[in-house]
């Protein structure tokens, strides 16, 4: 065993590191044994693949080995909630822990930043908005602005994080100054880089990794060169969230702003020197000429875009209406390229122009056979959008900077050995096979090393799941009615403590309509919807609900709350799932994935839709268990679990829970999650146990 192996071990021993600097820490072997396999993967310079499962504590097991390493330290995190949790409690508690004297930074993109001189433009009123609720919001942020010193608005707890006055007190890509605003030198994301670059641990999200794969813009240029070890958490977005930034998208938002600000900083800096009130007012008429050629909003708001010509729309009209917006665009920039001396407003505005008039004459050529394009239409508004269907290629070439063969055999592509950089991909969910070929192989990564820990909940004691029969067919008309009625009679069993995930938005809202509708006015219930609040409020609205006696709550849900959600003790004792999770067959990415895997003589539904459900299925599952001593059931309303061939393989996907075979079974689980529950309102302290590490 090597040095730093025997140094991870005595940490994880029963008498070692953790043991004194957290009382309720216990070892375990499958934490102990990833942490192991960090280690050495770390030393070899090498990719690790690791499936932990909740309650395993992964954020420790790949923590203590990289900080212990004496490397440099870059995470990257799925969402900045996690992010925000890793930075503000994780690793401080680690780092004191273990007595090291690291320097720890959070880097987040700039639109997390407060923008100081947006602020400035609206304190002057030269943006200022109309709506009195935006006003007031702008107002509050302005107060907090007088005391931050991070610039970080997650510190703004009370602002929704859908507020209209975000735009206007951040900035972008296309709008910051750069070294010439009078701001540069106090800017907030200036500051937050410099504080990454001298840190010996950063921790970052997805979205920032991939946010600029050019690195002309994000910061990552020289973080990561100079790391030695990564560590991809939450690894299972990476991909999904990967191809969203590495296409390419235009959408009708970004030329209306553009026509906006051109005719304002052209009126302010240009002022003669060419009619531009007619200028941008055509760029904005052709814009909108190209929204009504999209047509009504299609069912799921997508066209999809095989040729060169949206799905379903008249080929002639499009193409004249896409080359009218090219030409009133063009019309715009050789004026403004003419301009000598100009104002830096006035270069940078036309550098934006031509990066646009370059995407749109992408979107009217022919779509790359390696990529998925499709057209999103709304109300009013449209977005041209194209991915790649995985990000195998990009992060061989771009961010991993090597391949790796079947064998294992790793290619440098002439980096120098001695320099080799650790990366260590880890999730609760990575796939439903030995070789967690679902994600492996949509990440280009196959040949890497790969881990799976099984988690050290008893779930045959602590769970049960249940799969009600006879119900109505997923998709019918009676479905959602049948969920609602059974999450009903649930909860008021249980006195809430019901989270009820749903696959689709339709029939979140047909759900949530039909509880509040049986409940009334008066009745002992809440229900909290998805959309109506800022998640973070829901979260603590239902876990209050839950933790004290009286008034419960039900929380249906969607989207984002099938995973990353952390609700343990007796606060959450049932999660319903409306129906198996299968990607939607009408989704333009899902059925450019199917074609290429029916092309190659593969099948879609086994290859593709029934991994990504199994996968969402594991996902929504593991909100039920998240400590030693939680109890609950899992209650899937879709027969075709039990019915169909494929159910098994369902099944198999999720955590070894007891099967309730029928209704009194079911009732009879429910009953004791009840008198659980009563016991926890008057004896608060035997309530959850000491929790896991994440």
């Amino acid at each position: 065993m090597t040095q730093l192996q025997e140094a991870v071990a005595q940490v994880f021993a029963p008498q070692g590191g953790l043991a004194l600097a957290e009382p309720a820490f216990r070892p375990r072997p499958g934490q102990t044994r990833m942490a192991l396999a960090v280690a050495r993967a770390i030393e070899g310079g090498e990719v690790l693949v690791v499936e932990a499962g909740t309650g395993v504590g992964k954020t420790y097991a790949y923590l203590v080995p990289a900080l212990l390493s004496g490397q440099r330290v870059l995470v990257s995190t799925a969402t900045k909630a996690l992010q925000d949790q890793l930075f503000a409690r994780d690793l401080p508690r680690l780092v004191q822990g273990l007595g090291l004297p690291l320097r720890m930074a959070r880097l987040k993109g700039r639109s997390s930043y407060l923008c100081l001189e947006r602020l400035e433009r609206v304190r002057q009123g030269r943006t200022a908005p109309q709506d009195p609720q935006v006003l007031r919001a702008v107002a509050e942020v302005e107060r907090w602005a007088r005391v931050t010193r991070s610039g970080d608005l997650a510190e703004l707890t009370a602002l929704d994080e859908r507020s209209a006055a975000l735009p206007l007190v951040t900035s972008t890509r296309d709008n910051c100054m750069g070294s010439d605003c009078p701001h540069w030198q106090g800017c907030h994301v200036n500051q937050a880089r410099q504080l990454a670059l001298q840190a010996d641990v950063v921790v970052v999200n997805h979205h920032l990794l991939f946010a600029d794969l050019d690195v002309r813009d994000s910061g990552m240029a020289h973080l990561l060169p100079n790391t030695g070890v990564v560590v991809i958490d939450e690894a299972h977005q990476l991909n999904d969230i990967g191809v969203q930034f590495a296409g390419e998208a235009l959408s009708s938002q970004q030329v209306v702003i553009y026509a906006r600000d051109a005719l304002r900083l052209t009126q302010e800096h240009a002022r003669g020197m060419a009619d531009w009130l007619v200028l941008c007012a055509t760029l904005e008429q052709a814009m909108r000429e190209l929204r009504l050629q999209a047509g009504k909003p299609p069912v799921g708001g997508r066209l999809a875009w095989q040729a060169v010509t949206p799905q379903g729309l008249d080929a002639v009209k499009w193409r004249a209406a896409l080359l009218r917006l090219g030409q009133s665009l063009r019309a715009l920039l050789v004026p403004l390229s003419v301009l000598e001396g100009a104002a830096a407003d006035l270069q940078r505005l036309y550098e934006r122009g031509a990066e646009l008039l370059a995407r749109l004459a992408r979107f009217a050529a022919a779509a790359d056979d390696e990529c998925v394009r499709w057209l999103e239409v709304g109300a009013q508004s449209l977005r041209m959008l194209e991915s790649p269907l995985s990000i195998a290629r990009i992060m061989q070439q771009r961010l991993l900077q090597r391949s790796l063969d079947d064998s294992g055999t790793r290619q440098r592509d002439g980096l120098d050995p001695a320099g080799r950089k650790a990366w260590i991909f880890t999730s609760a969910t990575l796939g439903n096979d030995d070789g967690l070929s679902w994600f492996v192989e949509s990440c280009g990564l196959r040949g890497a090393q790969v881990l799976q820990v099984e988690s050290p909940f008893d779930y045959q004691r602590q769970a049960g799941i249940y799969v009600p029969q006879p119900f109505a067919a997923a998709g019918s008309p009676q479905h959602s009615q049948q969920v609602a009625q059974l999450a009903l009679d649930a909860a008021q069993r249980l006195g809430g403590r019901t989270l009820v995930l749903t696959t689709t938005i339709k029939a979140l809202h047909a759900i949530s309509a039909s509880l509040r509708s049986n409940l009334g006015l008066f009745a002992d219930l809440d229900v909290l919807v998805q959309g109506e609040s800022p998640k973070l409020a829901l979260i603590q609205r239902f876990t209050a609900a839950g933790a004290a006696a009286g008034r419960g709550a039900i929380l249906v849900a969607s989207a984002t709350f099938w995973e990353g959600v952390d609700l343990p003790g007796d606060v959450l004792q049932l999660v319903v799932i409306d129906k198996l999770p299968f990607p939607p067959p009408d989704d333009p990415l899902v059925e450019a994935r199917s074609r290429r895997l029916e092309s190659v003589g593969r099948t879609a539904f086994h290859d593709y839709m029934l991994p990504e459900a199994a996968l969402a299925l594991k996902q929504g599952a593991g909100r039920l268990i998240r400590s030693e001593t939680d109890r609950g059931v899992l209650v899937i309303c879709d027969s075709r679990l039990v019915t169909m061939g494929y159910g098994a393989a369902l099944m198999s996907a999720l955590p070894p829970m007891r099967v309730l075979t029928g209704q009194p079974e079911f009732l009879s689980a429910l009953e004791q999650l009840k008198g659980r529950g009563d016991r926890c309102e008057s004896e608060p302290e035997h309530g959850a146990g000491p929790r896991t590490q994440a």
